[in-house]
């Protein structure tokens, strides 16, 4: 069994142990949170009716807040000096799905 879930601005494909990377998460490690399902596939039946998806759990257990690559920005303007340098780290939370009940 596996679904569809809405998680951190995207679309992810998960089973029970799957360990996801999403968006960060104002929530502590350990803590358990809900993802919403788009898609739940069941063997052969696969249901996409949002009546029937709205009784569909997906629990996921938080495991750690990490960060993202380093992304280095760098702006030049030709013959006038103008050099800025900006870095970034997006941060992200890694979370395991622990349960999926239809």
């Amino acid at each position: 069994m596996y679904a569809i879930v809405r998680a951190g601005g995207r679309q992810e494909k998960v089973s029970v142990g799957d360990v996801l990377t999403i968006d960060k998460v104002a929530v502590s490690a350990g803590d358990t949170i809900d993802l919403k399902p788009l898609l739940l596939v069941d063997g052969d039946k696969v249901t996409s009716d949002a009546a029937k998806l709205a009784k569909v759990t997906v629990k996921a257990e938080v495991v750690a807040a990490t960060k993202g690559p380093k992304i280095t920005i760098i702006k030049y303007k030709n013959k006038t000096g103008y050099r800025k340098r900006q870095g970034h780290r997006q941060p992200l939370t890694q979370v395991k799905v622990t349960a999926i009940e239809a």
